[in-house]
């Protein structure tokens, strides 16, 4: 496929994805135990950034860098592909868990390959869980462009644990 086409392809599938409204918010500690089921995420919803797929110990994310996600050096802050790898990293571990059990970024650490601009075009971060044991889970992650070419990439640490009742 042509980088134009898959370009056009990724734009048109996350008009897809939003087309499809679920309303970002914060899960409740019963939900969590018994199901795992988390909303969208408040920050991915502020940020622009969409799930184009899940599957165990797999995820994709997808966002479009614009003039908003500037530092003032006229480039996208690392912030925004941090905020994009961290969200990947840990939905990738999270579709790994039973329920009641959650996790929290222990370590996130970024390399950070060339800027991102608004003229970028849509970016996804492909996350990839590793390993996964009773208290720990690490997992990796690629921010790429339609063309292939890459943004920046880490890896996490996590904390694996039970969720309390309260």
């Amino acid at each position: 496929m042509e980088p134009q086409d898959k370009r056009q392809q990724w734009l048109d599938e996350a008009a897809a994805m939003r087309a499809r409204p679920a309303a970002p918010g914060v899960a409740d500690r019963a939900t969590l135990r018994s199901s795992g089921a988390l909303p969208p995420a408040p920050i991915a919803h502020l940020m622009g950034i969409l799930p184009m797929s899940v599957e165990p110990g797999r995820t994709v994310f997808q966002g479009t860098p614009e003039r908003a996600h500037y530092n003032p050096s006229g480039v996208v802050h690392g912030g925004y592909a941090a905020t994009m790898l961290d969200t990947a990293l840990g939905c990738a571990l999270h579709t790994m868990l039973p329920a009641g059990k959650g996790y929290t970024t222990l370590e996130l650490k970024v390399n950070y390959i060339r800027a991102m601009t608004d003229t970028t075009g849509p970016v996804r971060a492909e996350a990839t869980v590793v390993s996964v044991g009773g208290q720990v889970g690490v997992a990796e992650a690629r921010i790429t462009d339609a063309n292939g070419k890459l943004y920046a990439f880490a890896t996490t640490t996590c904390l694996v644990f039970e969720i309390s009742a309260g």
